[in-house]
């Protein structure tokens, strides 16, 4: 494969050679047009940093360490898609390790990726990390880090997350508007941040339409395979049980949907079901998955810039916060108003007909 440099990106579009190669590297100085027009000639012509080269320009490696919980989960695979494209085009080598929802092999990941001496580090926290005191003493060594996803308010680090209070909000707001009473939201440990923020979103929704907060329709767990079933079997043996479930995940959807079928319950008839990150597969279960999308190219794209950009020390990096990526509702099948709601606005007067939204709420 024939190989370009800068300066035939900079013959392309008749421009410096200095003024690629800092539109490459991201600099406030160029102006976006011209990053854009960079970019593009660098994918066309397949131009690759070398990293070798650029590392003997400065101490060092253009590594990063990402550590996620589990590449397997669609969710992380994507993200991690996301960083290596940065990554790629700013002279950065991705070295991947999973915790797999361990804080002891978090804490070895890190260990092990600092000893290998990454220039900087990205992660999304394990299910079992309650305690990132290891964390806020490497980032007072002055180590760049980067959370994403699974962060945690006890470090000042930049942080890049879906936006879950609204998401979350929208899921349940959805359900409700679709005639829902009793929702169920099946969720994970409960210090997790993801978890938080969509259970806020979630009792925000059913403060807005008077509906009860029941701290008895909210289970907390793990993605274990075979965990989904006995919460389902509690919440429907419940006085009352649940018309429609929440889940955090689509992976939790997903076994909710395998363990209401095993129960011969209907979907959507009998309850409803709407998850959370947009399953590459969602559209094809059945019925189709109603969920929130959380865009984790996206976000895997932001903490990666925001993560060279600390590495690289520039002059005008964005400060510390946290950046939250928003998030899109899809509504699918297993959400579809129930036949009998369908026939009462079928027959519903011209008023009501007007007026859907207020029609399946008064039911």
């Amino acid at each position: 494969m024939e190989t370009f440099t800068i300066k035939d990106i900079a013959r392309e579009l008749n421009i410096s050679t200095s003024t690629v190669s800092r539109a490459l590297r991201g600099s406030y100085e160029i102006n976006p047009e011209t990053k854009r027009l960079v970019m593009e000639c660098a994918e066309r012509l397949n131009y690759r940093p070398n990293p070798i080269a650029l590392s003997l320009k400065g101490s060092g490696t253009r590594a990063i360490g990402v550590i996620v919980p589990q590449i397997a989960n669609y969710f992380f695979s994507q993200a991690i898609n996301g960083i290596e494209a940065i990554a790629y085009n700013r002279g950065y080598h991705v070295i991947i390790f999973q915790s797999h929802e361990s804080y002891d092999r978090e804490v070895a990941n890190v260990e092990q990726a600092m000893s290998r001496r990454v220039d900087g580090l990205l992660l999304s926290l394990s299910s079992e990390t309650s305690d990132v005191t290891y964390l806020r003493e490497l980032h007072a060594k002055g180590v760049p880090i980067v959370l994403f996803d699974r962060v945690s308010a006890e470090l000042d680090v930049t942080q890049v997350v879906a936006d879950n209070f609204k998401g979350a909000f929208a899921a349940t707001e959805h359900l409700i508007q679709s005639g829902r009473r009793r929702i169920a939201h099946l969720t994970i440990q409960p210090w997790l941040s993801i978890t938080q923020e969509r259970l806020a979103g979630y009792r925000a929704a059913l403060e807005k339409y008077g509906l009860p907060f029941d701290e008895n329709l909210v289970r907390y767990g793990t993605f274990g395979p075979n965990e989904v079933g006995p919460m389902v079997d509690e919440l429907m043996a419940l006085p009352v049980a649940p018309d429609a479930f929440f889940t955090a995940s689509d992976r939790l959807a997903v076994g909710c949907l395998t363990a209401l079928r095993q129960r011969n319950l209907t979907i959507p008839d009998d309850v409803s079901l709407i998850g959370f990150t947009n399953l590459n597969v969602a559209e094809l279960l059945s019925p189709s998955l109603s969920t929130v999308v959380q865009p984790a190219q996206e976000i895997g794209q932001v903490a990666a810039e925001r993560l060279i950009d600390l590495i690289e020390r520039k002059h005008r990096a964005q400060p510390v916060g946290t950046v939250r990526i928003p998030t899109e509702l899809i509504a699918r099948d297993s959400t579809r108003l129930p036949e009998h709601i369908t026939t009462r606005l079928a027959t519903a007067s011209p008023d009501q007909k007007s007026k859907p939204k207020d029609f399946v709420l008064s039911i």
